[in-house]
């Protein structure tokens, strides 16, 4: 069963962007498009829609304002060029909230995290979800790492390091951005372009950093956003 999906913005350039990143996807599928507010409200009211992709600001009633006024709005994504209203869509329950212009691979990391919490959608991703350790190589070897251990994960230049609880770490040439694709979105987190922290080793935060273990790892400024939202969710945990 494929995953509906209504798309509304007012700028048929970005229609057609997250049109093309849902193509890629083999579960999801766009059943309508719109423009604005009122003619999604329609939409919803004539059909089923698993996901919903809505901009923030259009006119006559922005997407939060919509979303507010639904009775049982549908599993929302957001998606803006401004930064201003991420805990507006926090409070609203939002799957993931994304920055203009969207890359695919941001876009990935949204779907999958709706997979992940939703997963009657998608069998593999909840086997993918159940794993509890990753295979890592190397050099020569290949390590079996529970993922309960990893305190963080930090890249540097084309190889990572995985600090693990037991004072070791394991090297391996390999993408940060494709090892954050590999981890579980609700424990693990991207908080600078170096560093993906597990959020179940958190001892203390701020908004510039956070304390992991004893260690304290910066936040970078481009992820402050889905930070924001993560901690805040972490805090009523």
């Amino acid at each position: 069963m494929k995953i509906k999906c209504l798309v509304v913005d007012d700028e048929p350039l970005a229609i057609r962007l997250i049109e093309k990143h849902i193509d890629k996807i083999d579960a999801l599928e766009v059943v309508a498009t719109c423009n604005n507010a009122l003619k999604a409200f329609e939409i919803l009211n004539l059909q089923t829609i698993d996901l919903l992709f809505i901009d923030i600001k259009m006119p006559n009633m922005t997407g939060i304002e919509f979303l507010r006024n639904l009775k049982n709005p549908p599993k929302t994504i957001l998606t803006t060029a401004y930064r201003d209203f991420a805990i507006d869509g926090f409070e609203l329950g939002v799957v993931d909230y994304l920055l203009k212009p969207i890359t695919f691979e941001r876009f990935f990391k949204a779907v999958d995290k709706f997979l992940i919490e939703y997963s009657k959608f998608s069998p593999k991703t909840l086997e993918i979800d159940s794993k509890d350790f990753i295979l890592i190589k190397s050099g020569i070897k290949n390590h079996k790492i529970y993922l309960q251990d990893i305190i963080y994960i930090e890249s540097v230049k084309d190889y990572i390091k995985i600090v693990l609880e037991d004072n070791r770490s394991i090297t391996s040439k390999y993408k940060i951005s494709d090892m954050e694709l590999e981890l579980n979105p609700n424990i693990f987190i991207r908080i600078h372009r170096s560093f993906i922290i597990n959020s179940t080793k958190i001892y203390a935060f701020t908004i510039n950093e956070i304390d992991v273990c004893g260690i304290e790892i910066p936040i970078g400024a481009s992820y402050k956003d889905d930070v924001v939202l993560f901690l805040e969710a972490f805090k009523k945990s």
